[in-house]
């Protein structure tokens, strides 16, 4: 995102925007992680590839963000969602003054404890 001036320019790069959105999830009750996708495309290439678990998209001055994470197992699902997505569209728009259109979460899964997982 850029913005002009008399004074200059500011440039706001996705990552910002991106490491933004990472914060205010993480102070959110009831998020238990940031989930990455491991992906092997089509199955052609011999390394697998790592998706960031915050995608950005910006178009025409507006920003949609796309977050994947783990919810922990007591989490009520509509009401973190809701509340995730006012966090984070409140702070994207207050700390860069870019407007955000929307924010999508997808729910990988529900974090477990290893004690819990092996039993």
């Amino acid at each position: 995102m850029d913005y002009e001036n008399a004074s200059g320019s500011l440039k706001i790069s996705t990552d910002v925007v991106a490491s933004i959105a990472e914060y205010a999830v993480k102070e959110i009750e009831g998020v238990a992680c940031l989930a990455p996708i491991v992906s092997n495309i089509g199955g052609w290439l011999l390394e697998k590839q790592t998706i960031r678990p915050i995608s950005i998209q910006m178009n025409d001055g507006l920003v949609t963000i796309d977050i994947r994470l783990l919810v922990e197992p007591n989490a009520k699902i509509p009401a973190l969602s809701r509340k995730l997505q006012e966090a984070v569209k409140e702070a994207v728009q207050n700390m860069t003054g870019i407007v955000v259109s929307q924010v999508n979460l997808y729910i990988a899964g529900v974090a477990v404890s290893p004690a819990k997982a092996a039993e």
